[in-house]
């Protein structure tokens, strides 16, 4: 049978945190998704279950009558979020989404109810793909037994996957996400972690097949990261992209401005300084240094003192990703097109994921009146850069 390869949005974007408030999401969005983009083919579905919605979906007869409310409505669940272990759109989020860290028995708990699940829903043939977090946020820095914790949980999540391929045919890989700000923010954060601390410990070739990495294109855009250097440190490490989410952020180019702009386009960004998620932001200034902050409202308050002149702003917030601009704001979408020129080379690049997560929280006037809209505009969006991507 032949591997597909499968484009689809993440269902983190809906709020719900239980087996039944998932259930219903689906029924409301997905179904209206798909009836906006057409019925003639399945939809793919980035399936977030929180920690209780997975551990309920196990309990005897649930997994059956989910796999058939999936068939009935042709939806495809060919990649799961493994990030956010819990409720996802609470009031306050912030750095409770990086819980549990990986050194904990509960993430690994998790993540293997997570891969039991993926494997009852995927068809015959198919491989499956998990996004986790990386590791943990970066602060604290884990304590060498926080470290050799980690390495045997990923260790034991690898063996429990090989098991399961061994058993059933069935590859089913974790894909590690680097996010600005976490233990690993860059693509050398996680090679390093690959080659000093895994490698070392368990067969690399296993690791390699089993643990793979999920590039989001906004976050590595906030790191000033180059997405086709990206994909070429990987390839050289022999570390697999698994999965990758198209996502894009917000962009300041205050040197394209003039001094009135400045002034105003602080106060349009100063919109997005919400208070559920963390909006990462990386400034880099005219000789090309950069500085991290791990919130907007930070940089903010250090421009309302001195108003930046020719510095340049990345902010972790995903927007929808066909804007390209917005007012004076611009967004990192130049980024996706850099990534999708070269995907044709990595044919094992399967997975396609829109994490545009954000919709709820984003200024009325760039919502659509409908969710479902959105998310459809999205996809076709992402179709059309896919298709031209494989043809030209």
């Amino acid at each position: 049978m032949t591997i597909q390869s499968w484009t689809g949005y993440c269902t983190n974007v809906h709020a719900g945190a239980n087996l039944e408030q998932t259930e219903a999401n689906l029924k409301t969005h997905a179904a209206r998704v798909q009836e906006i983009l057409g019925h003639d083919q399945p939809l793919g579905v980035g399936l977030w279950l929180s920690a209780s919605s997975a551990r309920s979906l196990l309990e005897p007869g649930k997994l059956t009558a989910f796999s058939q409310l999936m068939q009935a409505y042709k939806w495809m669940p060919y990649t799961f979020n493994g990030f956010p272990f819990g409720n996802f759109h609470k009031t306050v989020v912030k750095h409770d989404v990086y819980l549990p860290t990986w050194w904990q028995p509960e993430r690994l708990e998790y993540t293997k109810n997570l891969v039991t699940i993926l494997h009852g829903l995927l068809a015959p043939g198919q491989e499956g793909s998990i996004s986790t977090l990386p590791v943990a946020w970066g602060k604290p820095e884990p304590t060498e037994d926080q470290w050799n914790s980690t390495v045997e949980n990923l260790l034991n999540l690898i063996e429990h996957l090989y098991q399961l391929e061994q058993q059933t045919g069935r590859l089913i890989y974790v894909c590690i996400e680097p996010e600005p700000g976490c233990l690993f923010d860059t693509t050398e954060d996680v090679i390093q972690f690959f080659q000093t601390r895994l490698f070392p410990a368990g067969d690399p070739e296993q690791i390699r097949r089993y643990l793979r990495v999920c590039h989001d294109v906004c976050h590595a855009a906030v790191m000033f990261e180059d997405q086709l250097t990206v994909l070429e440190k990987y390839a050289a490490a022999g570390i697999l992209i698994g999965k990758v989410q198209i996502s894009s952020a917000i962009e300041i180019r205050f040197a394209d401005l003039t001094p009135e702009q400045r002034q105003e386009v602080l106060s349009e960004v100063s919109r997005f300084a919400e208070d559920r998620y963390l909006h990462q932001t990386t400034v880099r200034d005219a000789a090309g240094n950069l500085r991290f902050y791990e919130d907007l409202p930070y940089v903010l308050n250090e421009a309302a003192q001195n108003v930046p002149q020719e510095e340049t702003w990345r902010i972790h917030f995903h927007m929808p990703i066909y804007l390209d601009q917005f007012g004076l704001l611009r967004t990192t979408q130049a980024q996706i097109y850099d990534f999708l020129s070269e995907i044709k080379r990595y044919p094992e690049i399967r997975h396609f994921e829109v994490e545009t997560y954000a919709w709820s929280v984003l200024p009325e006037d760039l919502r659509h009146q409908e969710l479902a809209a959105g998310i459809a505009q999205e996809i076709q969006w992402l179709r059309q850069q896919l298709t031209r991507s494989t043809i030209d």
